[in-house]
């Protein structure tokens, strides 16, 4: 069966009935049909002093274009903790379209391990990508308003765009104000996709309601004729923007199809963002379950850097474990295998992809400071011969491996993850940051391309130093870095897989959003409105002839 199929073979409960078992009574939700809800604030505000469960990051080495079921490993997890007695909770990231419809597919999970309602959560939800969307477009309109009646705040420049949450590459770079009315002006413009929006990044590191609004207020638009930044709040704007977002702020509930809790808000990209769930909802998970299992996007050199510098670093938070997710197919692919060949035996190129793993693996334990265990999502047809080569060298290294069947057997199929997730949470460990607050730009950029990448050096274009002098002079140095870069390999090159030779890190834009308090770094070829692939997954997704969806996946 298709994971829509499984999905729709389990009977959901109701989450009025999904969320009394974690003790949040009706009353304080906000139900949108009978599998969703939202939480109140006020339940948030009554259960803030419990005790914190522990936290279980999950990541992955480099991935395929197809990814490694991370998140269908974190679901299992949380399914297989409940299984062994243990309260977890999940705590994940809400799916953007772009990718549902683009390459990549939905972002629910897979087989047995899903969140559901599979079809609601991949496409339009609770409307929470819609309202920031719809902010961000606001605080466009609003600047091209404000040059239509004058420009009295002296607009030299403006640095905002507006967004879209779909794949669309012909909106990179437009031409705006082609009406030819007698006071507009044309200007050249450009669309982000939402989850690349500097909103959608504010949503997710905002403690509350009032720090949204402060944040949203402190986001610079644009520059005046003396270099002198305008802010959002220049604008008089930041009160309608927080106005939009004050339902969308609060948390979504929804359940494993094994009926345990999982809390699904924000979605940030992990390549050209932060990539983690928000801070509320990591956070009210913490206060309602024993464990609580949450992932960070892509590779542990995108996503659990960016969760460990940014989101720990602002939210005080300290995993107690790091689960890596692996598959047979990406060690290989990374062992110089063809992508068509993966699913063959291969030792050869399996034992050069393990480097990568290792990495990985040395970036956790020694550069965050998080006690690692590599968990493998199991193919039908994997080689035994191949696991058993695998764990052989994991052992050398001292490091405990899992093999997980949870597309097939859901919560059942990592029990021997959960007991060792378990067991390992109980030993002591800090976090550790690459960097220090206090660090100038370029010594956050170079420890993080040097310690975690393993770059040999660092090349800037002129435009970025450029940026950064002017990010520095305005007083946002001490902010942390978030280093836009390919998802598929440690260097900026997406086809530099092996990485066994010295590579250079190239920088071509700095850019400072100041709500969301860090500085995005743009590598190599990276962009923040994507593009859909010569065949799109949306050609198959329709609805049937009983009136259900097909084709996500």
């Amino acid at each position: 069966m298709t994971d829509i199929e499984i999905a729709r073979s389990v009977n959901l409960e109701k989450i009025t009935k999904i969320a009394e078992k974690y003790g949040i009574h009706e009353e304080y939700l906000e139900v949108y049909g009978k599998y969703k809800a939202k939480i109140s604030d006020d339940f948030i505000q009554k259960v803030k002093n419990n005790k914190d469960g522990k936290l279980v990051l999950v990541t992955a080495i480099n991935p395929t274009p197809l990814g490694e079921g991370k998140t269908t490993v974190a679901i299992g997890l949380s399914d297989a903790l409940n299984v062994i007695g243990k309260k977890s909770v999940l705590a994940l990231r809400e799916p953007s379209l772009g990718p549902v419809f683009g390459i990549k597919g939905g972002a629910t999970g897979g087989g047995y391990a899903q969140v559901a309602p599979m079809e609601d959560i991949n496409l339009h939800f609770t409307g929470d990508i819609h309202a920031i969307t719809s902010a961000n477009n606001l605080l466009a309109a609003m600047i091209d308003n404000h040059l239509y009646y004058g420009n009295k705040l002296g607009f030299k420049k403006v640095i905002w765009k507006r967004c879209l949450d779909l794949n669309d590459r012909s909106l990179r770079e437009i031409e705006i104000g082609l009406s030819k009315e007698k006071r507009m002006q044309k200007r050249e413009d450009g669309f982000d996709i939402s989850v690349a929006s500097e909103i959608m990044a504010i949503f997710c590191l905002s403690k509350d309601i009032k720090d949204l609004e402060r944040r949203l207020g402190n986001i610079i638009v644009g520059y005046n004729e003396i270099d002198e930044p305008i802010f959002a709040k220049d604008l008089k704007v930041e009160g309608a923007l927080t106005v939009l977002l004050k339902d969308a702020i609060n948390p979504n509930i929804v359940q494993t199809l094994e009926h345990n809790l999982a809390i699904v808000h924000g979605g940030p990209f992990a390549n050209i963002a932060h990539g983690c769930n928000s801070i509320i909802a990591t956070k009210l998970a913490l206060k309602l379950g024993d464990y609580v299992i949450t992932e960070a996007g892509f590779g542990a050199d995108l996503g659990a850097e960016k969760f460990v510098n940014i989101k720990c670093r602002k939210a005080e938070l300290n995993p107690a474990v790091c689960v890596c997710v692996a598959t047979l197919k990406a060690l290989k692919y990374h062992g110089g295998a063809k992508q068509s060949e993966c699913s063959n035996e291969n030792i050869k190129a399996l034992e050069i992809g393990i480097e990568n793993l290792k990495r990985h693996i040395d970036n956790i334990k020694n550069k965050y400071g998080l006690t690692p265990i590599v968990a493998i999502n199991r193919y039908k047809d994997d080689s035994e011969k191949e696991i058993k080569f695998l764990q052989e060298k994991l052992e050398e290294i001292g490091i405990d491996l899992s093999l997980t069947e949870v597309w097939a057997k859901g919560g059942q199929g990592a029990i021997d993850l959960a007991e060792k997730v378990v067991k390992l949470a109980e030993k002591d460990n800090k976090i550790n940051f690459v960097y220090d607050d206090n660090d100038n730009i370029k010594t956050k950029i170079e420890k993080v391309s040097k310690e975690v990448y393993g770059a040999e050096g660092i090349e800037y274009s002129e435009k970025a130093l450029e940026e950064i002098e002017r990010i520095e002079k305005n007083g946002c140095g001490n902010y942390p870095v978030c280093i836009a870069k390919t998802q598929y390999s440690f260097s900026d090159d997406a086809k530099n897989l092996l990485c066994d030779k010295p590579f250079n890190i190239h920088i071509k834009e700095v850019v400072v959003k100041n709500g969301a308090e860090f500085v995005v770094v743009k590598t190599g070829k990276i962009f923040t409105m994507p593009g859909l692939p010569e065949v799109p997954s949306a050609e198959k997704i329709r609805i049937d002839e009983n009136g259900e969806i097909e084709g996500i996946f």
